[in-house]
């Protein structure tokens, strides 16, 4: 085994392998899953087109019998898996300063949920050339056995409120608060100019696109999804704005995209931002994007009671506004 230290996580490389037969049993959590996603959550280096090709070939067997990659496991399916070889692959663990953020950052935490106030500048799940996540981080951090599970995302570059269900039954209560509209998500941001009181909401309709370099660009087109923002203005500043922000929906970039079509784009955006405004504001101590996760309120899945986490706004941020 080699190991890399770097700032904030260990990597080790590792020669491993499922080299043998699993039957796994499958628990009440768990039941609902489409097999698909059930191995691929614990096949961790497995290709997907190898687990894929598992189930084509009929090696992945439920209850002794063949199944389709959307079969729907059922609590104590018998699910036996093949043995796997899975060549050499680099795995990262969260280093000292990492798990320290990390467990300062829990906001609420019960035996349903964890919300924790995400950092700037951490992604919420590996991926795109990131090796360490906050889920990844966090599953590092508990036994081994316990399910970590992001209910919602936020972009790299937002901080705040970032909600996770501890087991299957929550995670799917909660993604369905989300799809109903039920769950509330609040957010901070400064814009440029001077935003009119009365403009109270954009509704747009938004389509991602991936350009050559992989990078994915959002923009209002007719062709793409329906989506909702909502706006209260809390104070003018001579040439900014500060927002409180409601999402109706949640696409990528919504926040930003929308207020860049009404003239009014983020402070530090580097993507859709104005590059005049950015460098003044930079000069006075922004050093990131102005969006903040604020508040988050939705429904106990367990006690049916409304829950209403807040995540205090981030000294930089506020640092900033006493500046203006």
């Amino acid at each position: 085994m080699r190991r890399f230290i770097f700032g904030l996580g260990v990597v080790s490389e590792t020669e491993s392998a499922f080299d043998q037969v699993q039957y796994l049993e499958v628990s009440a959590d768990q039941a609902g899953q489409r097999i698909d996603n059930f191995l691929l959550s614990r096949l961790k280096g497995v290709p997907k087109s190898r687990v894929y090709r598992l189930l084509r070939k009929g090696e992945v067997r439920v209850n002794k019998g063949r199944i389709r990659p959307e079969y729907r496991l059922i609590e104590d399916d018998i699910v036996r898996v093949p043995p796997i070889r899975v060549s050499k692959k680099e795995t990262v663990a969260p280093g000292r300063s990492l798990r320290g953020i990390l467990a300062k950052s829990i906001l609420l935490e019960t035996e349903e949920f964890l919300v924790i106030n995400k950092p700037f500048g951490l992604a919420v799940h590996g991926g795109s050339g990131i090796n360490l996540g906050v889920i990844e981080s966090l599953r590092a951090m508990r036994e081994p056995h316990d399910y970590l599970e992001l209910a919602h995302r936020l972009d790299r570059d937002t901080s705040g409120c970032l909600l996770i269900a501890k087991s299957r039954r929550v995670l799917k209560h909660l993604q369905d608060q989300m799809r109903q509209r039920s769950m509330d998500k609040r957010y901070i941001t400064l814009v440029s100019g001077r935003w009119a009181k009365e403009r109270r909401e954009v509704n747009a309709p938004l389509l991602k696109q991936t350009v050559a370099s992989g990078e994915r660009i959002v923009r209002a087109n007719s062709e793409g999804k329906p989506s909702l923002t909502r706006f209260k203005l809390l104070k003018h500043y001579a040439n900014a704005s500060l927002l409180e922000v409601k999402l109706e929906t949640g696409r990528t970039h919504q926040i930003r995209v929308h207020c860049q079509l009404v003239g009014h784009p983020l402070a530090g955006d580097p993507k859709y931002g104005n590059e005049n405004f950015n460098q003044g504001i930079r000069t006075i101590g922004l050093k990131r994007l102005f969006l903040h996760a604020a508040q988050l309120s939705f429904t106990s899945p367990a006690t049916g009671e409304r829950v209403k986490v807040e995540a205090p706004l981030p000294d930089e941020l506020e640092n900033l506004l006493k500046q203006l």
